[in-house]
């Protein structure tokens, strides 16, 4: 059995999505983006068996713009199923990034997370996701708001510009955001409404300065009359300030014929069930979000934002990026890190990529993964030091879904 790996060829884009189509159970129209040149192919003489597909993006580090690897479009045929093609796909992307050496992080979102943690991928953020009635938005505490609410239009010839500008601003300082180019905008935030669903864009603004957006679909649900029979979907909401958040949710509470309004993609720290005078109809429920693996070590460190000047030592076992095995000290400060390998003395910890993952963006602290078994500890005293150097300013997140 002859096995080749490489990109698939234009001509080979037809059988590609007949395996993506079928494997994902989605439609064709999902892929028509990919480009062959973005795939590694698993070829059993000859015949296309397994996919993998990776975008080069930018996502936001704890502040620091890091340019990765999405992955995306991993499938196999089911006939050629449990027969190691996926292993050795990521194994020669692992190997293409360690060599260009540009993109330190593959990322994606996992069907199953089981199918990339034994590769050495971890979960490394959350959504959340909320559904609630108009007459539940009441609020624990008083909030005044002078600004105002306008629509907007998205036409890219006509206020886009307003959108993105304020996107830029808040991703600023977060981790797991991505740079979006149009084609992400179009393709997710900004997709066409279903039919029969109608898209509304609300900028909030004082004083002439604009702080914030919200983005959500409104159309006809399924409650019997004679209840309110609307449903409102909430696509993105970017919030500067807890004013233009609070009016965007006081906006919401006015939509009288609407019986639900439901966000399926909320960040872990986001305000509302802090402020909600019951916080319980959010109906708050929550899954696995981005899932992370750390290609290459010393790149991962530098790339991202730091708040403290600290020593970190640690011991990594890397089956998969061998390249990353061995023990290491990091210096950070303010405006980068100094990576070098550790020459003498025993390491604060040992651990293995996945949880090195989870400790870099922040979805866990070394002390709680001290707690769950998830690392060695050989100096207690230096938990504390390491949960401060990696905290993160927001909880990782991304509003996007490629």
């Amino acid at each position: 059995m002859a096995i080749e790996i490489r990109p698939a060829t234009a001509d080979e884009l037809p059988e590609l999505l007949r395996i993506l189509t079928t494997s994902l159970a989605q439609p064709h129209e999902d892929f028509v983006a990919l480009q062959p040149e973005f795939t590694l192919a698993a070829f059993d003489d000859g015949r296309l068996a397994s996919v993998h597909g990776s975008w080069p993006l930018t996502m936001r580090f704890n502040g620091n713009a890091v340019p990765i690897s999405g992955v995306t479009t991993v499938s196999t045929d089911s006939i050629d199923r449990q027969k190691g093609y996926l292993r050795k796909l990521v194994t020669k992307h692992f190997e293409e990034l360690h060599e260009q050496g540009e993109r330190p992080l593959a990322v994606l979102f996992a069907s199953q997370a089981a199918i990339y943690q034994r590769y050495g991928y971890a979960v490394v953020s959350t959504q959340y996701q909320y559904e609630i009635e108009p007459r539940y938005i009441q609020f624990n505490e008083p909030l005044e708001v002078p600004g105002r609410l306008r629509h907007v239009d998205p036409d890219p010839d006509a206020d886009f510009g307003t959108l993105v500008g304020l996107y830029r601003e808040y991703r600023e300082n977060r981790t797991g955001e991505v740079h979006r180019g149009k084609p992400m905008w179009d393709a997710g935030i900004l997709s066409p409404p279903k039919p029969g669903e109608t898209r509304t864009v609300l900028v909030y603004e004082e004083d002439g300065e604009l702080q914030g957006y919200a983005i959500y679909r409104t159309g006809p649900g399924n409650s019997p009359w004679p209840e309110p029979n609307h449903i409102c979907e909430i696509d993105d909401i970017v919030a500067l300030t807890p004013q233009a958040y609070r009016a965007f949710w006081n906006n919401f509470s006015t939509l009288q014929l609407v019986n639900k309004i439901q966000w399926h993609n909320v960040a872990g720290d986001d305000a509302l069930p802090h402020i909600l005078l019951e916080p319980r109809m959010l109906r708050r429920r929550s899954r696995d979000q981005l899932l992370a693996r750390v290609v290459d070590l010393e790149g991962s460190f530098r790339g991202r934002g730091y708040e403290e000047s600290e020593r970190l030592t640690f011991a990594l076992e890397d089956d998969l990026c061998t390249w990353n095995t061995g023990s290491w000290q990091i210096y950070t400060g303010p405006d980068d890190a100094e990576v070098t390998k550790l020459e003498s003395g025993t390491p604060d910890i040992e651990l293995r990529p996945g949880t090195l993952a989870m400790l870099l963006f922040g979805q866990i602290t070394a002390s709680q993964a001290a707690r769950y078994g998830k690392l060695k500890v050989n100096n207690a005293d230096a938990l504390p030091t390491w949960d401060k150097t990696l905290r993160v300013r927001h909880a990782p997140f991304t509003a996007d879904h490629w």
